[in-house]
């Protein structure tokens, strides 16, 4: 019999977070409607260089995390299969990182390589501080807001790169973007304090009263959208009425958690930050 507690089950609707393909799916997906925002055309290496770096840190990030736990301290899937199958999973985080280097520097150009090399530095910071050398220290900036903050500069980056001068419009979806998912990880560790206490993590919902505020983080998005949404036109209105109905399903989701489990809530949060695919798919951003 299956329950939230076995981690050695892995459901068909789990594999996209225990494969860590749920971030590269929503940071893609909102690159692109950034870039359609901006006015900027990026070709599939964009795409595909920040769809594979995402997925390098979120691998990186597990799989030390599964090296440092001891096996009865585990408490997801994900980390447990991490764990399981490390030899495997080194071996194809060298090919994508092969791949991915090789695409960059063959398709990017010297300003958006050198862009970034940037970013690296605080995504590499994060992984040292975050699992090795800050891990119990009491004032470590707790990780929702630094993972938001990383994957919003790089769904930026390259679109922010190409973008014109005058076109400002970008930034209201990059910020809306930073705001979703800083609720979505908020929510995620929420509804997984019990997990990250057991894995030594800091979070927002470990400290204290942090819980007490979190659920309000997704109304903040929705607000956020509205208030966008009373001057946006266009291709610009589109995404935000996108970030609005992010906002609302991760409301949803969260009053539902207890009903659906952590595990569904947590595969529906990430979900819930694609809807900028309905119009990409459906052709209506131009």
């Amino acid at each position: 019999m299956w329950t939230e507690t076995d981690v050695r089950i892995v459901r068909w609707w789990l594999w996209p977070t225990v494969l860590s393909l749920d971030a590269p799916a929503v940071a893609v997906t909102w690159q692109a409607a950034t870039s359609v925002v901006g006015g900027v055309a990026l070709g599939w290496s964009a795409a595909m260089v920040l769809g594979a770096s995402v997925w390098l840190a979120y691998v990186a990030d597990r799989w030390i995390e599964g090296w440092r736990l001891p096996p009865h301290a585990v408490r997801t899937v994900r980390h447990a299969f991490y764990q399981r199958h490390r030899q495997a999973i080194l071996i194809a985080w060298v090919v994508v990182l092969a791949l991915d280097l090789g695409v960059a520097t063959s398709s990017l150009s010297r300003r958006e390589l050198q862009a970034g090399g940037v970013l690296l530095i605080p995504v590499l910071a994060y992984l040292l501080s975050h699992q090795l050398v800050h891990r119990h220290h009491p004032w470590r900036v707790p990780k929702e807001g630094v993972v938001a903050l990383l994957l919003t500069g790089g769904v930026g980056l390259f679109p922010v790169v190409r973008l014109d001068r005058g076109q400002t419009d970008v930034w209201i979806v990059l910020g809306l973007f930073a705001i979703l998912c800083f609720a979505n990880c908020a929510l995620i560790s929420m509804w997984e304090h019990d997990v990250d206490r057991s894995h030594g993590q800091t979070s927002l919902a470990t400290t204290r009263d942090g819980s007490r505020w979190i659920c309000w983080t997704p109304w903040l998005a929705f607000l956020a959208a509205a208030a966008c949404g009373t001057t946006a036109t266009g291709d610009t209105a589109a995404v935000v009425v996108c970030a609005a109905a992010s906002g609302l399903l991760l409301v949803l989701i969260d009053r539902s958690q207890r009903q659906l489990g952590v595990r569904r809530a947590r595969v529906l949060a990430d979900v819930a930050l694609l809807t900028p695919l309905i119009p990409l798919l459906a052709g209506w951003l131009s």
